[in-house]
């Protein structure tokens, strides 16, 4: 039976568990305190009794906070198993998400502190991409055994 090594293999592994594991914190802390999550992006806090029925920005930040404790889970057990494939999948959907989350917050739609999501999807992309393509450039996985 061959023993399964569930650890980070490389710079393009390590970007991506990263990510995975902030994304995985900040969904658990989405889940448990969406007010605070709202606080920390800028949007403005209505308590729970000031609420025009039919207000579903609570309902909304707990919908994401799940996606983003799903999407962290995935990104940490794709760097753990040294999925570069999946790797590469991220480069451009996150790079997207960085110019939607940037348009809005430049367009007034959304609050300018979530200019930081955007900047840091789009970091994340960066890290990611450059390391793969280091990688690749070289030949070998850089393993960091």
């Amino acid at each position: 039976m061959k023993k399964t090594s569930l650890r980070v293999h490389n710079p393009s592994g390590w970007a991506m568990f990263i990510f995975g594991f902030l994304a995985f914190f900040l969904g658990i802390v989405g889940l448990i305190f969406p007010e605070f999550l709202l606080t920390l992006l800028g949007f403005t806090v209505v308590k729970p009794g000031a609420r025009v029925h039919g207000d579903y920005t609570i309902v909304f930040m707990i919908a994401s906070s799940m996606a983003s404790f799903n999407m962290g889970a995935y990104y940490i057990l794709a760097a753990l198993k040294n999925l570069k494939t999946f790797y590469y999948w991220t480069v451009p959907f996150r790079m997207a998400t960085f110019i939607i989350f940037t348009l809005a917050a430049l367009n007034h739609v959304a609050p300018m502190r979530f200019i930081g999501v955007g900047a840091w999807e789009g970091l994340g992309a960066l890290a990611t991409g450059i390391a793969l393509y280091i990688e690749s450039s070289r030949g070998k996985s850089m393993s960091v055994e």
